[in-house]
């Protein structure tokens, strides 16, 4: 198993309060930001993909998991940065592209898509095959089919790995179950006015209990040795106009639960947009595996509407005009694109007065999904070879970009419109990587009885 995921459950069992930031976005500025932090910091990040973003077709990135794996070693080459801190993770890996076809068929190209991420060397993978296929009851799927599938893929990845085995070291997968979070690329937005309720602690041992006797029925006792976490609701939530920060007291009981299961942490999605305290207490209440994603995209976006004034002041506002040179039209390009193309948020947003705003600056940030069509690219490009040719003052870093420092004393490559982006989403990944980090003195709650 990954050193690092190891490290992670010896960390827990031995009951100081540590754990792993996970980075699920697919931009190639989050990543680069992600690699780098990790760099700088000599600290681990998971950086993972869900089966929607990477699968043996493409996914909607283009990127299989062998072509995923290379670029994040490329983007460590390239930043100079010890590949070793850098855990691949695949998300959500199950059925869900494939839910329109009967059972049999969606599990076949679920088991060769958990086969493609081991074979590329992915080191962490989660197992979901909660949601119904064709044919199958709804709403909802009875747990005992759902984890009798999981188990199904973990057979396939074992026997993937054993494979590998015989062609090149390969360290053995870790496995997370559990998929009480909102299905890849996040639930549709409602107007819910509360925050989602917290995993009951029963609930939470029975999840457990059935997975670990179907693992064995199949013959899995050795992976199940490797199964590090388990996916809860800590009560944590956002949606495109609320963020539900996350309560200690509300989640006392599940976590006093996890000291009964001393090889397991939780692993706890949709921690985006929580205040950095939370997130602390989220880790050391056991929810050691935080995952972020549309915040940091958020914060890119922030970056890159940013800059796109500064382009503006600089081209044709308070600088004199320069006619040859035409500005990117960013925010304009970006919005046109999410109108002409409504598929990636059609259902998550209501289509009333309050739609612009919502495209513009929702917490589920679906304009995520836009930053690689055509049109924009070309913009975000202009945009970037614009400000290289004016150069970025510092008076106007602290003037849009306030989440950076004003720094008149720094060399004009320093403020490079790529690094500064990638500086934007920095600032934002390094509350996880700090909540994240062992503290001398700081134990977990969960494994100590009821946090306070």
């Amino acid at each position: 198993m990954n050193a690092r995921l190891v490290r992670l459950r010896a960390d827990r069992a031995a009951s100081l309060a540590a754990g792993l930031c996970s980075v699920c976005s697919s931009h190639p500025d989050v990543l680069a930001a992600a690699v780098r932090l990790a760099g700088a910091r000599g600290e681990a990040v998971l950086v993972e993909a869900t089966a929607n973003q990477v699968n043996q077709y493409g996914g909607y990135t283009g990127l299989t998991p062998a072509s995923f794996a290379e670029a994040i070693l490329d983007l460590c080459a390239a930043h100079r940065v010890d590949p070793s801190l850098v855990v691949l993770g695949g998300d959500h890996l199950g059925p869900y592209p494939w839910r329109d076809r009967d059972a049999p068929g969606a599990m076949r190209e679920a088991e060769t898509l958990v086969r493609c991420f081991v074979r590329a060397g992915v080191q962490k993978i989660h197992l979901d095959a909660s949601m119904p296929l064709g044919g199958d009851p709804l709403p909802a799927l009875p747990p005992h089919v759902a984890a009798g599938r999981a188990a199904a893929l973990c057979a396939a990845a074992e026997d993937e790995w054993r494979k590998l085995g015989r062609e090149r070291h390969c360290a053995a997968p870790a496995y997370v179950i559990g998929t009480e979070v909102p299905v890849p690329g996040g639930g549709a937005d409602g107007d819910a006015p509360h925050a989602p309720v917290p995993t009951r602690g029963e609930d939470f041992h029975e999840t457990v209990a059935l997975h670990r006797r179907l693992f064995s029925q199949s013959g899995l006792d050795a992976a199940w040795e490797r199964v590090i976490a388990v996916v809860v609701q800590p009560g944590v939530e956002f949606d495109r106009g609320a963020v539900y920060p996350y309560r200690r007291e509300n989640a006392a009981a599940l976590s006093l639960a996890l000291s009964e299961h001393p090889g397991l942490c939780f692993e706890c999605h949709s921690t985006d947009y929580q205040p950095t305290s939370a997130l602390h207490l989220l880790v050391e209440d056991g929810f050691a595996i935080l995952k972020v994603g549309p915040e940091l995209t958020f914060c890119l976006r922030e970056a890159l509407f940013g800059l796109a004034s500064i382009e503006e002041e600089l081209l044709g506002g308070a600088a004199p005009p320069r006619a040859s040179v035409r500005t990117s039209g960013l925010k304009a390009a970006v919005l046109d694109a999410m109108r002409g193309d409504p598929r990636h948020w059609k259902g998550y947003y209501p289509e009333d007065e309050s739609l612009p705003f919502s495209l513009t600056y929702s917490y589920s940030d679906r304009m995520r999904y836009y930053w690689n069509y055509p049109p924009v690219a070309a913009a975000v490009a202009r945009l970037h070879a614009n400000l290289g040719r004016t150069g970025v003052p510092p008076q106007l870093v602290s003037q849009y970009l306030p989440h950076l420092p004003c720094m008149p004393d720094l060399d004009a490559t320093d403020r490079a419109p790529r690094d500064l982006l990638r500086a934007c989403v920095s600032a934002s990944l390094q509350r996880f990587m700090s909540a994240c980090a062992p503290v001398a003195g700081r134990s977990s709650s969960s494994h100590g009885g009821a946090p306070a």
